[in-house]
């Protein structure tokens, strides 16, 4: 007798479905450049160099997409840049 071969499925979880979401920091007359890089390193972890061209990119084009991601931890981030009193939103990737 010969068995038949059942196709094997893989599911993912619904966390890996679901399109990822972008923080994005937006310009604000407030805060200082070099406040906004410090905000980067520490919410991020990013080095001083990449969170410097972060901040930059806030200054000259008005937002800079810092992070992308699940939504939960994307909502972790904003309320984290909120905290630190920077103007941050949550968008959904359009590349996805």
């Amino acid at each position: 007798m010969s068995s038949i071969a059942t196709p094997e499925f893989q599911t993912k979880e619904k966390h890996d479905l679901s399109p990822p979401w972008n923080v994005v920091v937006h310009n604000d007359p407030v805060n200082l450049m070099s406040y906004v890089a410090m905000v980067f390193r520490r919410v991020f972890g990013f080095p001083r160099e990449k969170a410097e061209r972060h901040m930059m990119e806030v200054h000259k084009s008005g937002r800079s997409i810092v992070w992308s991601g699940s939504r939960e931890e994307a909502e972790l981030y904003v309320q984290q840049l909120h905290s630190h009193l920077l103007l941050s939103t949550l968008e959904k990737n359009p590349a996805q």
